[in-house]
């Protein structure tokens, strides 16, 4: 057994009757003898504990553009620390990172850091803020959260980019210490979840549902469109009335174009029609922020007034091109407020990505 998976105590899980342990972190519930891990890979059972094996390890470390994670509406145009570990709790089909998402390999984890690391490397970068990305930091909370209350000592923002599906207590202490979040809502069927994710939609609206109604997080919603499984106008319909419904005309919504990838090489890619249609639905049911996202459409990613329609944010791809918002986040042409987390003046980060190397530090696990 190697050293790693001794040595980074997990929450969130009890001991079953049959002796088997049963993780609670996730809706998957998995149930576990001695030695076998969870289907995230990540989470482990070492004697009669759960662990986490991917604590103070990272897949790389990366500043991208705010608007990648994608969110529009968070700091635009800052830079943000972005990192992953391995490993993910749902099974998609049509993954656009599965390369690390899927990993089974962790000899790629080369890259080793402490949270304080992490968060001293986003404040000598310049960054404001750090997500956990790439792969979904539900399966590494313990991480995540260490890194996040070391970023908020030092005033640094932390972003979860989530598909959301976590049960209800640790979904509690992970968005505690979340200031941000971009939940990936896969699609709007049951069926959609189970044949293409292996997981279920209930748990998802649940996460949607606590992030508007108990939290003060700043979230944004992105959906895939897949052709022929989740693109049709009736799933984008229903799914646009349930965020109007359950969460409001503010939550920013990503309709974001499917290129054929992991298991799903046969599917073609999304085109830029489906997600004008998408985004022209969403907006004639009320929402008033919507995007189009994984093409060049910059009326499709720019923000405007929901009252007098006037462009307040241009966009295109990942670079600013307009900024009419006041110090206090309102339209600079009729007043109206801009529903957001906004700085006095945007950012110039542009749509650069730059790796970066964060110093290891002195991994210490928790206790």
């Amino acid at each position: 057994m190697d050293r790693f998976l001794a040595g980074a105590p997990g929450r969130y899980w009890h001991k079953l009757e049959d002796g088997r342990i049963q993780c609670d972190l996730c809706p998957r519930y998995c149930r576990l003898h001695d030695g076998q891990r969870g289907l995230c890979y990540v989470r482990a059972r070492h004697d009669d504990s759960m662990v986490l094996t991917t604590y103070g390890r990272s897949s790389g470390f990366c500043i991208d553009p705010i608007e990648k994670k994608p969110l529009n509406h968070f700091l635009p145009g800052t830079p943000v620390l972005s990192f992953g570990t391995a490993g993910c709790n749902l099974t998609c089909k049509f993954c656009q990172n599965w390369d690390i998402s899927k990993a089974r390999d962790f000899d790629r984890l080369q890259n080793q850091a402490s949270p304080e690391a992490i968060a001293q490397a986003a404040v000598a970068c310049g960054s404001r803020s750090v997500a956990f990305t790439y792969n979904d930091p539900v399966i590494f909370l313990e991480y995540a959260v260490d890194v996040a209350q070391a970023c908020r000592e030092r005033g640094v923002k932390t972003v979860a980019v989530s598909a959301g599906y976590i049960c209800p207590e640790p979904r509690v202490e992970l968005f505690r210490h979340m200031d941000a979040a971009n939940i990936d809502l896969k699609g709007f069927t049951e069926s959609f979840y189970k044949n293409l994710c292996s997981a279920r939609l209930g748990p998802v609206l649940d996460t949607l549902e606590y992030l508007e109604h108990e939290t003060d997080v700043w979230f944004e919603i992105t959906t895939l469109l897949v052709p022929g499984e989740n693109d049709s106008p009736a799933e984008v319909e229903a799914l646009s009335r349930w965020v109007m419904e359950h969460l409001g005309p503010d939550v920013p919504l990503h309709f974001t174009a499917f290129h054929p990838d992991w298991k799903m090489l046969d599917k073609p890619a999304t085109p830029p029609a489906t997600l004008r249609q998408a985004r022209r639905i969403a907006c004639e049911i009320g929402l008033r922020y919507v995007f189009t996202g994984n093409i060049h459409d910059p009326a499709g990613q720019s923000t405007y007034c929901h009252r007098c329609r006037e462009l307040l944010i241009g966009r295109d791809w990942y670079d600013l091109t307009a900024w009419n918002l006041d110090s206090a986040g309102r339209c600079g042409h009729c007043g109206a407020a801009c529903a957001g987390v906004f700085q006095d003046r945007p950012g110039n980060w542009g749509r650069r990505r730059q790796p970066i190397t964060v110093p290891a530090g002195e991994v210490r696990m928790p206790t």
